[in-house]
């Protein structure tokens, strides 16, 4: 940025830069002169002219808009804001047009341009005059930045022209840009130093140079939750986020002023790396989207020979010079393709300068830099499987595809990773070779998404007992589900195991919590379950023993928190409960802590109660009343960071041809690419020795996503061959997120219509948009019946031992003689399977939709999310005949007069039960699976002649209670549903827009 080289060590430097009597600088070194300019750069032109100086271009996530700063209006000697059209050269200003303005960043969605400003400065004119009436007599002020304390933050909304300031904070705000969701930005500031009493020292270094107080922060793209991400002494700026939105880039200068170098960080401020030690000026780095190298700003040729010059991300080898022109190269900004590099340059005959862009050799780049392009590599391994690989459903393909997908260096293709990055490059590689087009976003094999990318313990993490304060991760750990900020001391209440147990036919009802009141307490209660129960109790009480679902129970009967000890006759091998960094799941609204033993002990010892003789005798079952611990109380605060990450799918198209009808809906056949990575994740079921190890997911789901591709690969080659008369067209989908929640295909199928605008479209139940409408709602959970034939779904198919379990027969009339036809040239041994509703897998994204469904499983096993799901284990013979069953089923879709009927089969179930549960009473309500962080439970949908339908509950109801249940997420609602009983009529509360309803529904029989 130019804002981030006006330190007061190169404030003679900027006439150089920006167009005024040049300087005696030093001559550059000629012997370092690399001639790399010509390898790398190539039709290097001109693209900003009018002006006494532009600088500052950054571009739109399309890359057809550049928004860029200028001194071009001769009423105003400040830099304003622009925005130009890439494509017509229209050019528009984008600031008000007065005031000091600079730094300006174009929303990922490309709606609101981002910028820093004085704008709301009492004095703002009066300086714009003052300056102008100054340059009247001849004269001009030796350019250098002020750091004016009245530069704020603005967004403006480029459909409406309004404003919006997002900072309100004395202090110079500026250097902002937003993350690749949107959701985030990232900015520099001085404010501390008008927050807080400097010392002697600091406010003589702030007196002389405003600059050595800014650093770096980071805020919701709304202005909301500030954090202040650096520290350090130096002026820390210029940042910008990497291309995946984990990590942040900027420049920081030494305390003196003198030098700057080159770093990275997570964007919570941790891990910091420093990429380069030059000992120069080394500023304005910037990522290429591939996220593999930067490319920055030095002047390490001379002090006014700035050059451009890219370093590893990795921070590995030495930086590669770029540039070889004299003058001043600098604020480097790669496009979104990667392809062009754009830059500010004073290289114009009148030496003002102006930006410049120029086309970019990759290629060449990442051999000067000696780093292994590994999205290359996988495109080569891709084409080396297309060139040995036949149409013929081959078990050595298949183990071809497998082979790769399950390499070490992928990692566990774990969403938002540069292995599920590699892992989608190398599907999107393979189906290009086949002849396959890309169906992603903007002309790619890509759409990208947001989900929610695990968490991190926060710096505000604190617990006190009495007049002790408990050490972190030593003596307690809050947990990922717990509720943030300050919970309050409370008295302490002790539970038991914590258990609510139904009863039934021949068991008994098992209740910790009989005639204890925890209102307004925190609960102190055991994990897991008693140590020796029989394995019939075992099985009775698993499905309550989760820490979230006791959590759960002790939040509905009023708790304040719940306080986790394993106790000591548990198996466990840590007392503390691991704080799970990969979980995504929101708060239960109630702090949920883990302590040590010796801390639970302690505060039973002071009522004369032993910890260990309590849980030995509750370890058979055996009930005990519940009672408060006397004197023991706690407090805690939690801090907890919920992270968003970006993950990809792989979209690709087979247009049917000539003999298609533009009308007729598509053909899909998906899989999932992604898998769990390295570690024990929250959904990891591994052995605690083998915790650390790479998640492979051979079975899950490498297979599947060879059998996909080898349909893709069969169906190409017949209808290269004139055989396959289809009627419409085919795409073939690579999800990513569907270990995390289903994320990539739930956004796929909300993101239809953008997707293939020209796609036809289910026309919306008009009762239905008139009620979302009245509520401000959308229609987004409309069908896509009209637009996509059939869903055909590979989940975990390498295991083939007896049957093949064919699932969502329920979802048309005619699947089952359709499969049974198909599968007769084939042979296999099959389980037809109804269910089509409550798939824990993608086809669940598309049944919601009511678009008809069939799912390939063969079965779950002892291996099923652990290390131990490895390649050789797989029955390749038996993954090649699915492969060829349902390439069979994607040919008779795809040439049928008529598209198959969506029709659910009679007691078909509508929800998502989540976790598995044996419910019996039925709803009909179909929920959001991807609905963000929302307190409840959204609904995408209701079933036809449900319940919920005949109650009055529509697509877009939030579900915030149910027969007196507070509803805060999908489990609740499961657990809800377990009380309820057939037949008889019970409150459901909705929120729809601003407005919670309150409705009746009766339960039906699920079966």
């Amino acid at each position: 940025m130019l804002c981030s080289i006006a330190h007061r060590a190169v404030v003679s430097l900027a006439f150089l830069v920006f167009g005024s009597t040049l300087l005696q600088a030093e001559a550059p070194d000629v012997a370092a002169i690399s001639g790399n300019e010509a390898l790398l750069l190539s039709g290097t032109r001109q693209i900003t002219f009018e002006g006494r100086r532009a600088g500052e271009g950054y571009f739109s996530a399309d890359g057809n808009r550049m928004v860029f700063q200028s001194e071009r209006d001769p009423a105003n000697p400040f830099y304003q804001i622009y925005v130009t059209d890439l494509e017509t050269g229209d050019i528009e200003i984008v600031s008000p047009g007065f005031g000091k303005t600079t730094c300006a960043w174009i929303h990922p969605q490309g709606d609101r341009i981002l910028f820093a400003s004085t704008l709301d400065d009492p004095d703002a004119k009066t300086k714009q005059t003052d300056e102008l009436e100054l340059r009247a007599t001849g004269k001009e002020r030796r350019y250098s930045w002020d750091y004016d304390p009245a530069y704020e933050l603005y967004a403006k909304d480029l459909a409406s022209g309004m404003f919006t300031r997002l900072t309100d904070t004395k202090g110079y705000d500026a250097e902002a840009s937003y993350s690749p969701s949107g959701k985030q930005i990232v900015f520099a500031s001085n404010r501390c130093a008008y927050e807080r009493e400097l010392s002697d020292r600091e406010k003589q270094l702030f007196e002389i140079d405003p600059a050595s107080m800014i650093d770096l922060y980071i805020m919701d793209a709304d202005g909301a939750n500030v954090r202040r991400l650096t520290d350090v002494a130096g002026y820390d700026g210029g940042p910008f986020f990497s291309p995946d939105g984990q990590r942040i880039c900027w420049r920081r200068f030494s305390e003196d002023g003198v030098t700057a170098e080159v770093y990275t960080m997570k964007t919570d401020g941790t891990d910091v790396k420093r990429l380069t030690e030059i000992g120069a000026m080394s500023w304005a780095p910037y990522f290429h989207p591939s996220g593999d190298y930067l490319i920055f700003t030095t002047n390490k040729h001379g002090f006014g020979n700035f050059e451009l010059y890219l370093v590893r991300a990795d921070g590995k080898g030495q930086p590669v010079r770029v540039t070889d022109t004299d003058g001043f190269d600098g604020l480097p900004v790669f496009l979104p393709d990667g392809d062009r590099l754009s830059w500010t340059s004073n290289r114009t005959k009148s030496k003002q300068s102006q930006i410049f862009l120029a086309d970019w050799d990759d290629a060449k780049a990442r051999q000067l830099l000696d780093l292994t392009d590994a999205e290359s590599e996988d495109r080569t391994a891709a084409l080396a499987s297309a060139e040995s690989s036949s149409p013929d459903f081959s078990p050595a393909d298949v183990m071809r595809h497998v082979d790769y997908l399950t390499r070490p260096e992928l990692g566990g293709r774990l969403t938002g990773t540069e292995g599920e990055r590699r892992a989608t490059a190398y599907v999107a590689a393979y189906l290009e070779s086949l002849g396959l087009e890309p169906a992603g976003e903007n002309g790619t094999f890509f759409q990208s998404f947001d989900f929610p990318a695990g968490s991190t313990l926060g710096k505000n993490n604190s617990m006190t007992t009495g007049d002790q304060t408990l050490v972190l991760n030593q003596d307690w750990v809050p947990l990922s589900f717990s509720a943030d900020g300050e919970i309050g001391e409370a008295a302490i209440v002790f539970a038991g195991y914590g258990l609510q147990v139904p009863g039934g036919e021949g068991v008994d009802e098992y209740d910790s919590y009989v005639h204890l009141n925890v209102a307004g307490q925190w609960v102190l209660v055991f994990r897991d379950l008693p140590q020796e129960i029989t394995p019939e109790q075992r099985q009775q009480m698993a499905r309550y023993s989760s820490p979230r679902r006791k959590a759960t129970v002790a939040r509905d009967l009023g708790a304040k928190g719940i306080i986790f000890a394993a106790g000591p006759t548990s198996k466990v091998r840590n007392e503390l409960i691991r704080f799970d960094a990969d979980a995504s799941q929101a708060g239960v609204s109630i702090g949920a802590l883990s302590v040590t033993n010796e801390v639970a002990a302690k505060w039973l010892a002071e009522t004369d109660q032993d910890l260990a003789k309590i849980q030995s005798e509750l370890d058979d079952g055996s009930l005990a009343m519940g009672f408060p611990v006397e004197g023991a109380k706690a407090n805690a605060s939690v801090d907890i960071d919920r992270k968003r990450g970006t993950g990809r799918n792989v979209l690709a198209r087979m247009n049917a041809g000539e003999q298609a009808d533009a009308s007729q809906p598509v053909v899909i056949v998906g899989a999932h690419v992604d898998h769990l990575g390295k570690g024990g994740s929250s959904n990891s079921l591994a052995k605690d020795d083998e915790r650390d190890g790479i998640h492979v997911g051979a079975d899950d789901n490498a297979s599947g996503v060879a059998a996909m591709l080898e349909i893709a690969q069969y169906l190409a080659a017949e209808k290269k061959a004139g055989r396959l008369k289809a009627k419409r067209d085919l795409v073939i989908a690579g999800w990513s997120g569907e270990e995390l929640g289903l994320f990539g295909s739930q956004a796929f199928v909300e993101a239809y219509g953008t997707l293939y605008p020209d796609a036809p479209k289910t026309v919306v139940d008009p009762d239905y948009a008139a009620a979302a409408a009245a509520h401000g709602m959308t229609t987004d959970a409309a069908p896509l019946t009209a637009a996509v034939a059939a869903y055909l779904n590979l989940d975990m198919v390498g295991r083939l031992r007896e049957k093949l379990v064919i699932q969502g027969l329920g979802s048309s009339p005619g699947f089952d003689a359709e499969v049974q036809r198909r599968n007769v040239p084939v042979g296999l041994e099959l389980t037809l399977d109804k269910t089509s509703t409550r798939l824990p897998t993608d086809a669940s994204a598309f049944v919601a939709r009511d678009v008809p469904i069939l799912s390939a499983f063969t079965g779950a096993h002892e291996d099923y999310h652990t290390p131990r799901d490895t390649p050789d284990k797989l029955n390749y013979e038996g993954a090649a005949k699915i492969s060829r069953l349902f390439a069979l089923l994607a040919r008779g879709f795809l040439t049928a007069a008529e598209p198959p009927k969506f029709e659910l089969a009679e007691g078909e179930a509508s929800e998502k039960d989540v976790p598995r549960a044996n419910l019996t009473a039925y709803l009909g309500t179909i929920p959001d699976y991807v609905a963000g962080d929302v307190k409840g439970l959204k609904l995408s949908g209701v079933a036809g002649e449900g319940p919920a339908a005949k109650a009055g509950l529509k697509g877009g109801d939030v579900i915030i209670e149910l027969s007196g249940r507070k509803i805060e997420d999908i489990y609740d609602y499961t657990y809800a549903i377990e009380a309820l009983k057939i037949g008889e009529e019970v409150e459901i509360v909705v929120r729809r827009g601003q407005d919670d309803v309150k409705l009746m529904v009766t339960p039906t029989a699920r079966d």
